[in-house]
Protein backbone atom coordinates (compact mmCIF):
# COMPACT_ATOMS: atom_id res chain seq x y z
CA UNK A 1 0.00 0.00 0.00
CA UNK A 2 2.80 2.41 0.88
CA UNK A 3 4.56 1.74 -2.44
CA UNK A 4 1.37 2.49 -4.35
CA UNK A 5 0.80 5.61 -2.27
CA UNK A 6 4.28 6.90 -3.13
CA UNK A 7 3.73 6.09 -6.78
CA UNK A 8 0.48 8.06 -6.90
CA UNK A 9 1.81 11.09 -5.04
CA UNK A 10 4.92 11.64 -7.13
CA UNK A 11 3.41 14.32 -9.39
CA UNK A 12 2.84 17.83 -8.11
CA UNK A 13 -0.33 19.93 -8.00
CA UNK A 14 -0.70 22.23 -11.00
CA UNK A 15 0.73 25.73 -10.74
CA UNK A 16 -2.29 27.65 -12.03
CA UNK A 17 -0.36 30.92 -12.35
CA UNK A 18 1.97 29.22 -14.81
CA UNK A 19 -0.96 27.74 -16.73
CA UNK A 20 -2.55 31.19 -17.00
CA UNK A 21 0.77 32.64 -18.19
CA UNK A 22 0.86 30.02 -20.96
CA UNK A 23 -2.68 30.87 -22.05
CA UNK A 24 -1.84 34.59 -22.10
CA UNK A 25 1.25 33.91 -24.22
CA UNK A 26 -0.77 31.84 -26.69
CA UNK A 27 -3.33 34.64 -27.08
CA UNK A 28 -0.81 37.43 -27.49
CA UNK A 29 1.54 35.60 -29.87
CA UNK A 30 -1.13 33.62 -31.78
CA UNK A 31 1.15 30.60 -31.43
CA UNK A 32 -0.46 27.25 -32.27
CA UNK A 33 0.09 24.13 -30.17
CA UNK A 34 -1.25 20.71 -31.17
CA UNK A 35 -1.95 18.00 -28.59
CA UNK A 36 -0.95 14.57 -29.95
CA UNK A 37 -0.43 11.35 -27.96
CA UNK A 38 0.95 12.69 -24.71
CA UNK A 39 2.84 15.65 -26.11
CA UNK A 40 2.24 19.21 -27.25
CA UNK A 41 3.75 20.13 -30.59
CA UNK A 42 4.62 23.53 -32.01
CA UNK A 43 5.44 23.84 -35.70
CA UNK A 44 6.56 21.01 -37.91
CA UNK A 45 6.79 23.47 -39.72
CA UNK A 46 5.49 26.64 -38.01
CA UNK A 47 3.13 28.97 -39.86
CA UNK A 48 6.05 30.99 -41.23
CA UNK A 49 9.07 28.98 -42.38
CA UNK A 50 11.73 29.92 -44.92
CA UNK A 51 13.73 27.04 -46.33
CA UNK A 52 13.58 23.26 -46.77
CA UNK A 53 12.59 20.72 -44.12
CA UNK A 54 15.44 19.85 -41.70
CA UNK A 55 17.55 16.77 -42.34
CA UNK A 56 19.51 14.62 -39.91
CA UNK A 57 21.27 15.97 -36.78
CA UNK A 58 19.03 19.04 -36.52
CA UNK A 59 17.22 18.03 -33.33
CA UNK A 60 18.26 18.53 -29.70
CA UNK A 61 16.97 16.76 -26.62
CA UNK A 62 16.17 18.90 -23.55
CA UNK A 63 15.81 17.46 -20.04
CA UNK A 64 15.74 18.73 -16.44
CA UNK A 65 12.78 20.98 -17.29
CA UNK A 66 10.75 22.08 -14.22
CA UNK A 67 7.35 20.38 -14.27
CA UNK A 68 5.45 23.69 -14.26
CA UNK A 69 7.48 25.29 -17.07
CA UNK A 70 5.68 25.50 -20.42
CA UNK A 71 6.13 26.69 -24.00
CA UNK A 72 5.71 30.38 -23.10
CA UNK A 73 9.21 30.23 -21.57
CA UNK A 74 10.82 27.42 -23.54
CA UNK A 75 9.96 28.40 -27.12
CA UNK A 76 11.23 32.01 -26.85
CA UNK A 77 14.40 30.73 -25.17
CA UNK A 78 15.24 28.18 -27.85
CA UNK A 79 14.08 30.51 -30.65
CA UNK A 80 16.71 33.00 -29.51
CA UNK A 81 19.34 30.70 -31.05
CA UNK A 82 17.59 30.36 -34.41
CA UNK A 83 14.20 29.73 -36.04
CA UNK A 84 12.43 26.59 -34.80
CA UNK A 85 11.07 24.03 -37.21
CA UNK A 86 9.41 22.10 -34.37
CA UNK A 87 9.21 22.02 -30.57
CA UNK A 88 7.65 19.05 -28.73
CA UNK A 89 7.01 19.14 -24.98
CA UNK A 90 6.14 15.78 -23.39
CA UNK A 91 3.03 15.99 -21.16
CA UNK A 92 1.28 13.79 -18.59
CA UNK A 93 -2.48 13.45 -18.12
CA UNK A 94 -2.66 15.94 -15.24
CA UNK A 95 -1.32 18.86 -17.29
CA UNK A 96 2.27 18.92 -16.07
CA UNK A 97 5.14 18.42 -18.47
CA UNK A 98 7.18 15.24 -18.06
CA UNK A 99 10.48 17.07 -17.68
CA UNK A 100 11.81 16.73 -21.24
CA UNK A 101 11.27 18.05 -24.77
CA UNK A 102 12.62 17.88 -28.33
CA UNK A 103 13.57 20.94 -30.37
CA UNK A 104 14.36 20.85 -34.10
CA UNK A 105 16.18 23.57 -36.04
CA UNK A 106 16.77 24.10 -39.75
CA UNK A 107 20.38 22.92 -39.78
CA UNK A 108 22.89 20.92 -37.70
CA UNK A 109 24.97 24.09 -37.15
CA UNK A 110 22.10 25.86 -35.39
CA UNK A 111 21.39 22.75 -33.30
CA UNK A 112 25.05 22.66 -32.24
CA UNK A 113 24.85 26.34 -31.29
CA UNK A 114 21.78 25.65 -29.13
CA UNK A 115 23.69 22.94 -27.27
CA UNK A 116 26.68 25.27 -26.77
CA UNK A 117 24.62 28.21 -25.52
CA UNK A 118 21.81 26.56 -23.57
CA UNK A 119 23.28 23.44 -21.97
CA UNK A 120 23.40 24.25 -18.27
CA UNK A 121 21.13 27.29 -18.67
CA UNK A 122 19.43 28.20 -15.36
CA UNK A 123 15.76 28.47 -16.25
CA UNK A 124 14.65 28.60 -12.60
CA UNK A 125 16.58 28.58 -9.33
CA UNK A 126 18.05 25.07 -8.81
CA UNK A 127 16.99 24.02 -12.36
CA UNK A 128 19.70 23.88 -15.03
CA UNK A 129 18.66 22.60 -18.45
CA UNK A 130 20.40 19.57 -19.95
CA UNK A 131 20.63 20.10 -23.72
CA UNK A 132 22.29 17.54 -25.98
CA UNK A 133 21.96 16.10 -29.46
CA UNK A 134 18.91 13.93 -30.01
CA UNK A 135 19.70 10.34 -30.97
CA UNK A 136 16.81 10.37 -33.46
CA UNK A 137 16.51 6.57 -33.42
CA UNK A 138 13.95 5.31 -35.93
CA UNK A 139 13.98 1.52 -35.42
CA UNK A 140 12.10 -0.59 -32.88
CA UNK A 141 12.44 -4.29 -32.14
CA UNK A 142 9.18 -6.11 -31.37
CA UNK A 143 9.89 -9.35 -29.54
CA UNK A 144 7.90 -12.42 -28.45
CA UNK A 145 5.80 -12.63 -31.62
CA UNK A 146 4.43 -16.12 -32.45
CA UNK A 147 6.56 -18.27 -34.75
CA UNK A 148 3.71 -18.30 -37.32
CA UNK A 149 3.81 -14.50 -37.78
CA UNK A 150 3.94 -13.48 -41.44
CA UNK A 151 5.84 -10.39 -42.53
CA UNK A 152 3.19 -8.94 -44.83
CA UNK A 153 0.41 -9.42 -42.27
CA UNK A 154 2.45 -7.81 -39.48
CA UNK A 155 3.17 -4.79 -41.68
CA UNK A 156 -0.55 -4.32 -42.32
CA UNK A 157 -1.29 -4.58 -38.60
CA UNK A 158 1.37 -2.00 -37.73
CA UNK A 159 -0.01 0.43 -40.30
CA UNK A 160 -3.34 0.28 -38.44
CA UNK A 161 -1.83 0.61 -34.96
CA UNK A 162 0.87 3.25 -35.48
CA UNK A 163 1.85 6.19 -37.67
CA UNK A 164 5.01 6.43 -39.72
CA UNK A 165 5.72 2.70 -40.25
CA UNK A 166 7.94 2.27 -43.32
CA UNK A 167 9.45 -1.25 -43.35
CA UNK A 168 9.40 -4.50 -41.38
CA UNK A 169 11.85 -7.39 -41.21
CA UNK A 170 11.52 -10.64 -39.23
CA UNK A 171 14.21 -12.67 -37.49
CA UNK A 172 14.04 -16.14 -35.93
CA UNK A 173 16.66 -18.54 -34.68
CA UNK A 174 18.62 -19.68 -31.61
CA UNK A 175 18.10 -17.47 -28.58
CA UNK A 176 14.96 -15.86 -29.98
CA UNK A 177 11.62 -16.77 -28.40
CA UNK A 178 9.21 -17.08 -31.34
CA UNK A 179 9.85 -14.31 -33.86
CA UNK A 180 11.17 -10.79 -33.44
CA UNK A 181 10.56 -7.95 -35.87
CA UNK A 182 12.62 -4.87 -36.68
CA UNK A 183 10.38 -1.96 -37.66
CA UNK A 184 11.66 1.16 -39.42
CA UNK A 185 9.74 4.43 -38.92
CA UNK A 186 9.74 7.67 -40.86
CA UNK A 187 11.04 9.69 -37.87
CA UNK A 188 12.25 9.43 -34.28
CA UNK A 189 9.00 11.06 -33.20
CA UNK A 190 6.89 8.38 -34.90
CA UNK A 191 9.04 5.61 -33.40
CA UNK A 192 8.80 7.16 -29.92
CA UNK A 193 5.02 7.34 -30.08
CA UNK A 194 4.83 3.73 -31.29
CA UNK A 195 7.14 2.53 -28.51
CA UNK A 196 4.83 4.16 -25.99
CA UNK A 197 1.62 2.46 -27.12
CA UNK A 198 2.31 -0.75 -29.07
CA UNK A 199 2.66 -3.10 -26.08
CA UNK A 200 -0.79 -2.14 -24.83
CA UNK A 201 -2.23 -2.15 -28.37
CA UNK A 202 -1.10 -5.74 -29.07
CA UNK A 203 -2.43 -6.81 -25.68
CA UNK A 204 -5.80 -5.15 -26.25
CA UNK A 205 -6.33 -6.12 -29.88
CA UNK A 206 -4.85 -9.64 -29.92
CA UNK A 207 -4.42 -10.71 -26.26
CA UNK A 208 -0.72 -10.90 -27.15
CA UNK A 209 2.11 -9.85 -24.82
CA UNK A 210 5.05 -8.48 -26.81
CA UNK A 211 8.21 -6.59 -25.86
CA UNK A 212 9.29 -3.31 -27.46
CA UNK A 213 12.90 -2.06 -27.41
CA UNK A 214 14.98 0.39 -29.38
CA UNK A 215 16.94 -1.29 -32.17
CA UNK A 216 20.51 0.00 -32.42
CA UNK A 217 21.37 -1.58 -35.76
CA UNK A 218 19.65 -0.82 -39.05
CA UNK A 219 21.12 -3.71 -41.05
CA UNK A 220 18.60 -6.07 -42.70
CA UNK A 221 18.04 -9.43 -41.04
CA UNK A 222 17.77 -12.86 -42.63
CA UNK A 223 14.37 -11.96 -44.08
CA UNK A 224 14.46 -9.25 -46.76
CA UNK A 225 12.90 -5.93 -45.90
CA UNK A 226 9.54 -5.23 -47.45
CA UNK A 227 9.48 -2.08 -49.59
CA UNK A 228 7.38 0.75 -48.18
CA UNK A 229 3.82 0.44 -49.55
CA UNK A 230 1.77 3.26 -51.02
CA UNK A 231 0.55 5.14 -47.95
CA UNK A 232 -3.14 6.01 -47.68
CA UNK A 233 -4.04 9.59 -46.69
CA UNK A 234 -4.35 10.12 -42.94
CA UNK A 235 -6.93 12.11 -41.05
CA UNK A 236 -5.96 15.43 -39.49
CA UNK A 237 -5.47 15.04 -35.71
CA UNK A 238 -8.54 15.98 -33.72
CA UNK A 239 -9.72 15.98 -30.13
CA UNK A 240 -10.25 12.23 -30.38
CA UNK A 241 -7.21 9.96 -30.51
CA UNK A 242 -6.98 8.95 -34.20
CA UNK A 243 -6.86 5.22 -33.37
CA UNK A 244 -10.17 5.53 -31.49
CA UNK A 245 -12.00 7.57 -34.10
CA UNK A 246 -12.84 4.47 -36.17
CA UNK A 247 -12.79 0.72 -35.54
CA UNK A 248 -9.55 -0.98 -36.65
CA UNK A 249 -9.40 -3.51 -39.47
CA UNK A 250 -6.79 -6.25 -39.14
CA UNK A 251 -5.85 -9.05 -41.57
CA UNK A 252 -7.54 -12.29 -40.51
CA UNK A 253 -4.35 -14.25 -41.22
CA UNK A 254 -2.47 -12.35 -38.54
CA UNK A 255 -5.31 -12.83 -36.05
CA UNK A 256 -5.27 -16.57 -36.62
CA UNK A 257 -1.47 -16.67 -36.38
CA UNK A 258 -1.35 -15.00 -32.96
CA UNK A 259 -4.44 -16.78 -31.68
CA UNK A 260 -6.04 -13.53 -30.55
CA UNK A 261 -9.24 -11.62 -31.32
CA UNK A 262 -9.62 -9.40 -34.38
CA UNK A 263 -11.53 -6.66 -32.50
CA UNK A 264 -10.90 -4.83 -29.22
CA UNK A 265 -12.03 -6.65 -26.11
CA UNK A 266 -14.09 -4.68 -23.59
CA UNK A 267 -14.09 -7.16 -20.74
CA UNK A 268 -11.70 -6.84 -17.82
CA UNK A 269 -9.67 -9.82 -19.04
CA UNK A 270 -9.46 -10.51 -22.78
CA UNK A 271 -9.05 -14.26 -22.36
CA UNK A 272 -9.32 -16.76 -19.54
CA UNK A 273 -6.69 -19.01 -21.16
CA UNK A 274 -3.78 -16.90 -22.48
CA UNK A 275 -1.51 -18.19 -25.22
CA UNK A 276 1.87 -19.71 -24.25
CA UNK A 277 3.68 -16.51 -25.27
CA UNK A 278 1.76 -14.40 -22.79
CA UNK A 279 2.71 -15.45 -19.26
CA UNK A 280 0.83 -14.37 -16.17
CA UNK A 281 -0.71 -10.88 -16.43
CA UNK A 282 0.68 -8.28 -14.03
CA UNK A 283 -1.84 -6.22 -12.08
CA UNK A 284 -1.30 -2.48 -12.60
CA UNK A 285 -1.16 -0.17 -9.58
CA UNK A 286 -4.57 1.10 -8.45
CA UNK A 287 -5.88 4.34 -9.91
CA UNK A 288 -5.94 7.45 -7.68
CA UNK A 289 -9.72 6.97 -7.26
CA UNK A 290 -9.28 3.40 -6.03
CA UNK A 291 -6.39 4.30 -3.78
CA UNK A 292 -8.27 7.23 -2.19
CA UNK A 293 -11.24 4.94 -1.61
CA UNK A 294 -9.03 2.37 0.14
CA UNK A 295 -7.26 5.07 2.15
CA UNK A 296 -10.59 6.43 3.40
CA UNK A 297 -11.75 2.94 4.28
CA UNK A 298 -8.55 2.25 6.23
CA UNK A 299 -8.78 5.54 8.17
CA UNK A 300 -12.56 5.35 8.79
CA UNK A 301 -13.36 8.81 7.41
CA UNK A 302 -16.18 7.63 5.17
CA UNK A 303 -16.21 7.40 1.41
CA UNK A 304 -15.23 10.26 -0.93
CA UNK A 305 -18.06 11.86 -2.94
CA UNK A 306 -17.05 13.63 -6.16
CA UNK A 307 -18.61 16.55 -7.97
CA UNK A 308 -16.89 17.72 -11.17
CA UNK A 309 -17.90 20.72 -13.26
CA UNK A 310 -16.55 21.58 -16.68
CA UNK A 311 -14.87 25.01 -16.63
CA UNK A 312 -13.38 25.74 -20.04
CA UNK A 313 -11.20 24.41 -22.85
CA UNK A 314 -7.68 25.77 -23.24
CA UNK A 315 -6.26 26.79 -26.64
CA UNK A 316 -3.82 23.87 -26.48
CA UNK A 317 -6.54 21.19 -26.33
CA UNK A 318 -6.65 20.62 -22.56
CA UNK A 319 -9.99 20.63 -20.71
CA UNK A 320 -10.32 22.32 -17.31
CA UNK A 321 -12.63 20.95 -14.59
CA UNK A 322 -13.48 22.34 -11.16
CA UNK A 323 -14.04 19.67 -8.54
CA UNK A 324 -15.29 19.17 -4.99
CA UNK A 325 -14.48 16.05 -2.98
CA UNK A 326 -16.34 15.52 0.31
CA UNK A 327 -15.82 12.69 2.82
CA UNK A 328 -19.02 11.31 4.33
CA UNK A 329 -17.42 10.78 7.76
CA UNK A 330 -15.31 13.97 7.99
CA UNK A 331 -16.07 17.71 7.76
CA UNK A 332 -13.37 18.57 5.20
CA UNK A 333 -14.27 19.33 1.58
CA UNK A 334 -11.50 19.62 -0.97
CA UNK A 335 -11.89 21.93 -3.96
CA UNK A 336 -9.61 22.61 -6.89
CA UNK A 337 -9.03 22.77 -10.63
CA UNK A 338 -7.60 20.00 -12.83
CA UNK A 339 -6.45 20.07 -16.43
CA UNK A 340 -6.81 16.88 -18.48
CA UNK A 341 -6.70 15.63 -22.04
CA UNK A 342 -10.06 14.84 -23.68
CA UNK A 343 -11.00 11.16 -23.78
CA UNK A 344 -12.69 9.19 -26.55
CA UNK A 345 -16.13 9.81 -24.97
CA UNK A 346 -17.85 12.13 -22.50
CA UNK A 347 -17.94 9.35 -19.90
CA UNK A 348 -14.21 8.59 -20.15
CA UNK A 349 -13.41 12.32 -20.00
CA UNK A 350 -15.38 12.72 -16.77
CA UNK A 351 -13.70 9.63 -15.33
CA UNK A 352 -10.30 11.12 -16.18
CA UNK A 353 -11.29 14.38 -14.43
CA UNK A 354 -12.27 12.37 -11.35
CA UNK A 355 -8.92 10.53 -11.39
CA UNK A 356 -7.04 13.84 -11.61
CA UNK A 357 -9.13 15.25 -8.74
CA UNK A 358 -8.41 12.19 -6.58
CA UNK A 359 -4.69 12.53 -7.29
CA UNK A 360 -4.71 16.18 -6.18
CA UNK A 361 -6.58 15.27 -2.98
CA UNK A 362 -4.03 12.53 -2.25
CA UNK A 363 -1.22 15.02 -2.79
CA UNK A 364 -2.77 17.49 -0.35
CA UNK A 365 -3.34 14.75 2.22
CA UNK A 366 0.30 13.74 1.90
CA UNK A 367 1.25 17.35 2.67
CA UNK A 368 -1.07 17.33 5.73
CA UNK A 369 -3.38 19.89 4.17
CA UNK A 370 -6.48 18.65 5.95
CA UNK A 371 -8.48 21.79 5.23
CA UNK A 372 -9.58 23.05 1.78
Amino acid sequence: LEDNRSFLLESLVLNHERVQALETWLRTTNAKLTQVNGQRKYGGPPQVWDGPAPGAHCEVFISQIPRDTYEDLLIPLFSSVGPLWEFRLMMNFSGQNRGFAYCKYGSPDVANEAIRLLHGYTIEPTFRLNVRRSTEKRHLCIGDLPATTKQEALLKVLHVLADGVERVSLKAGPGIDGVSAMVAFSSHHAASMAKKMLVEAFKKQFSLKVSITWQSTVRPTSVDLLPPPQKPPRLTPSALPPRMARPPSFPQGFCRAVGGPAVPQHSARPSSSPSPSQGRPVSPPPSPVTFLHELCKATAVGQPLYKTYFSHAGPDGFLFFNYKVHFTGAPATFEGLVMILPGPSATSTLEEAQRAAAQQVLQRLSNNQLAP
